[in-house]
């Protein structure tokens, strides 16, 4: 875990004692309140409540997606069919709406099955995939957005810009802005009024006042098609594991970190062999993501 902040000094090492005594304690990191050693904890709680996600998205990311809350320790459900969405979403933990390969009868799924964990107190997680790259799709969010309270909206730098009509560089499904990370999730945040997430590089999250950076993961991650796709399913978990509501400005930071550092792991042990290789391995780097080796890596700067 990386200090930014000199003020912070203190209460880390005082954490750190405490942590190493078996003890624990709630201190400062960069401004924001997490705990002890344990401060990353919320992987353990995935797993202790093995949350259902349930998956509305693209084609193309289904089995991956799928996979990758498998290995976190999150049980997935994919269907969009407009018989059943309302259900599946009442009863499950979280609902993740990902719009890769929209077409408007999956559309209007994402759109019965939102309204019902609006109603259920069902947290949802917008990736508006390829916003921005065409009229349709700009068009579409901004009217589900409108339409229902979504908890996340996570999304390039391109797609996070055209949500809040901002100029934005679409390349197909990869996006990019001239704006820093950082100012772009502060901005849409307070124009959609909820939290959203900035990945690219560097990742941003922000709730409109409080605005984090998260600085691990590796460049390997945007050579496999997916992975922007399943971090969305990811936070979802992250989410639907928290204990209370305050918790949620935490899951997001510590979602992307855990992350990331599984990237960095994939990468250390897959980068003679490849892509191919690293895919597989970035899977079960999820599976082994610990508090243990978290702790001292994670990289979280409030600003």
């Amino acid at each position: 875990m990386k200090i930014r902040k000199a003020s912070d000094c203190n209460h880390f090492w005082e954490g750190l004692t405490k942590a190493i005594k078996g003890e624990s304690i709630q201190h400062s990191i960069a401004g924001s309140i997490f705990v002890g050693k344990g401060w990353l904890v919320l992987i353990n709680q995935v797993r202790r409540k093995n949350p259902l996600i349930h998956c509305i998205t693209n084609d193309v990311v289904t089995n991956f997606t799928a996979n990758g809350l498998l290995a976190v320790g999150a049980a997935p459900v994919m269907t969009a069919n407009h018989e059943e969405v309302a259900e599946v979403a009442k009863t499950a933990d979280g609902l993740l709406l990902n719009t890769g390969t929209l077409t408007p009868y999956q559309y209007e799924g994402m759109r019965l099955a939102a309204r019902s964990a609006n109603e259920n107190d069902t947290p949802i997680v917008l990736d508006p995939v390829a916003v921005g790259a065409t009229t349709y799709r700009t068009r579409v969010v901004r009217e589900l957005l409108k339409e229902i309270k979504v908890d996340v909206i996570r999304g390039n730098g391109g797609e996070i810009a055209a949500l809040i009509g901002m100029h934005s560089d679409m390349h197909g499904v990869e996006g990019k802005s001239d704006q820093p990370p950082e100012i772009l999730a502060e901005k849409a945040a307070n124009v959609w009024r909820t939290m959203v997430c900035v990945t690219g590089e560097v990742d941003a999250v922000s709730d409109g006042e409080n605005t984090y950076l998260i600085k691990n993961g590796h460049s390997w991650l945007s050579r496999v098609v997916g992975t922007g796709c399943l971090l969305g399913a990811i936070v979802s978990a992250y989410i639907a594991a928290k204990e209370n509501n305050a918790d949620i400005l935490r899951s997001v930071p510590e979602a992307l970190s855990h992350y990331g550092i599984a990237a960095e792991d994939a990468f250390a042990r897959a980068k003679e062999d490849g892509i191919g290789t690293f895919q597989q391995r970035f899977l079960d780097a999820l599976g082994f993501i610990n508090n243990d080796h978290t702790y001292e890596r994670a990289n979280i700067e409030q600003v």
